[in-house]
């Protein structure tokens, strides 16, 4: 196999990226009934494709002429690649962009066996079929112009990798302050609850009221009659302008249970005047309790109200990309529901 120069890697490289964007893209798109540009990445480019390429036609140069140790060193390091690369963004960035929990013989979710058996197939083809005729193609090249078409596309995707990373730390700082804001929001309603109840209040009508949960993630009822009412309407939206109304409703939601709660906070400390039979100690305890809970629900409102639409809007991008990408535990609640917002 012939040996390539600097430039030369750096275009296969890039090649391979568009080639898995292409197939991934077209995969993804038929499994969810749309077009999805998959991807990290703004560009069309897929960079563990093009590593997982480059590192196949690495270690099976000095066995390209074996089909079945190509297979089984293409298996073996391809494998290892998704595994690392699975895991350090998983911790970078708080999501798992590929997940194989549910498959048969999987290894922390990162790899699978079915996965590995189709990336030693793919090394025999690459080897094989896909990349001898490529490497001729590259060999036509002026080799003037390998090394700046290489810088040039070196750039432009660093800046790329860049802006992509920034929206994914982004996202990743989105999800942990919607986990702390959802969980002391839920908090808040629980105390507002008992001081309801403590000032004689009718509980079922609090919970009517104030019922978090409903509010939050769009209230069931209202949501479905709302979305038959807006279906011809949505239809004739674009995708993303319907996520954008989905958001301008989900925050009135969002700001309609903090007044209930914070309105039945200040009711309950008003009453708290007119308990006679508790110290003084007793009352003043609680009137600080009542103070802070109510303090805490204007921050609140306030990060919801000065919350703009485009940290949504890059949010939503990396999770239309990226239909199958999961988070644990309380940030993977408010990922499924960041990604009911692009539901159509």
């Amino acid at each position: 196999m012939h040996i390539y120069t600097t430039g030369q890697w750096v275009l296969l490289f890039f090649f391979y990226c568009f080639c898995g964007w292409v197939w991934e893209s077209c995969y993804v798109s038929v499994c969810q009934r749309r077009w999805v540009n998959r991807g990290f990445l703004h560009g069309p480019l897929l960079p563990i494709y093009g590593s997982g390429a480059i590192l196949i036609l690495f270690v099976t140069l000095p066995a390209a002429d074996h089909l079945w140790l190509v297979y089984v060193l293409g298996l073996v390091a391809t494998t290892a690649l998704e595994y690392v690369t699975g895991a350090v963004m998983e911790r970078l960035f708080g999501v798992r962009y590929w997940d194989y929990s549910h498959h048969w013989c999987n290894l922390n979710g990162y790899i699978c066996l079915s996965s590995s058996i189709a990336w030693g197939f793919f090394s025999v083809l690459l080897v094989r079929f896909i990349h001898p005729p490529v490497g001729r193609l590259l060999a036509d090249v002026p080799s003037f112009l390998v090394d700046p078409a290489a810088l040039v596309l070196t750039i432009a995707f660093t800046v790329d990798v860049v802006r992509s990373t920034q929206e994914a730390l982004d996202l990743r700082e989105m999800l942990t302050r919607l986990a702390e804001e959802n969980e002391d929001i839920r908090r808040l309603a629980r105390r507002a609850e008992v001081a309801a109840a403590f000032a004689g209040d009718d509980l079922r009508r609090f919970r009517e009221r104030t019922e978090v949960e409903k509010l939050l993630l769009q209230n069931r009822i209202e949501s479905e009659l709302a979305e038959q009412r807006e279906a011809h309407q949505a239809r004739k939206l674009r995708r993303r302008e319907a996520a954008q109304e989905r958001i301008r409703r989900r925050t009135e939601a969002k700001l309609q249970a903090l007044a209930n709660i914070a309105q039945t906070l200040e009711m309950a400390r008003s009453n708290l005047e007119n308990v006679a039979d508790a110290a003084d100690s007793s009352l003043d305890s609680r009137r600080a309790e009542l103070d802070d809970c109510i303090a805490r629900l204007r921050r609140w409102e306030g990060s919801i109200r000065s919350r703009g639409e485009n940290v949504y809007r890059r949010s939503l991008r990396i999770l239309e990309n990226n239909p199958t990408a999961r988070a644990r535990q309380e940030r993977g609640e408010v990922l499924e529901t960041l990604r009911h917002l692009l539901d159509r």
